[in-house]
């Protein structure tokens, strides 16, 4: 929660300022839409990372399946960082491919560790699905 909200500080200029001059596809959300969305991902991911956790991070799936999810964070606030931050579209295109990879390799050692917590990752992982189809069209239209 505290990248999160740390990622939204850090990009909260640009959402003002430089995001709403962009031409935007017709299926790009209300702004108002993102922060409740955000703040429903990160609570599920993480109750899925305790989920993970509580496991015993002692054990050697439950250590990678943590770290996976500690990689695909930072690329998540790499993403805001990169799109939002440096104003480079094409370039957060390619960080959020990289995104998805790593919520995919989440999801599977999550499911190594608990099915109920791979399952908890995957309104995440389809909202970040959506977010590239998004960022494509906003680049592709700038």
């Amino acid at each position: 929660m505290v990248l999160g909200f740390l990622s939204g500080y850090a990009t909260k200029a640009s959402i003002i300022d430089w995001y709403p001059t962009l031409n935007k596809p017709s299926f790009n959300p209300p702004n108002k839409i993102f922060a409740p969305v955000w703040t429903v991902l990160y609570t599920m991911m993480g109750i899925a990372a305790g989920i993970v956790w509580a496991k015993g991070f002692h054990h050697v799936w439950v250590k990678t399946a943590l770290y996976h999810f500690i990689f695909q964070l930072l690329f998540n606030a790499l993403w805001s960082i990169v799109f939002f931050g440096l104003k480079q579209p094409l370039l957060a295109l390619f960080v959020i491919i990289v995104l998805l990879t790593l919520i995919i390799l989440t999801i599977k050692w999550f499911n190594v560790v608990n099915k109920t917590a791979a399952y908890l990752m995957i309104p995440y992982l389809l909202w970040v699905c959506f977010a590239t189809v998004l960022n494509y069209k906003i680049w592709e239209l700038n």
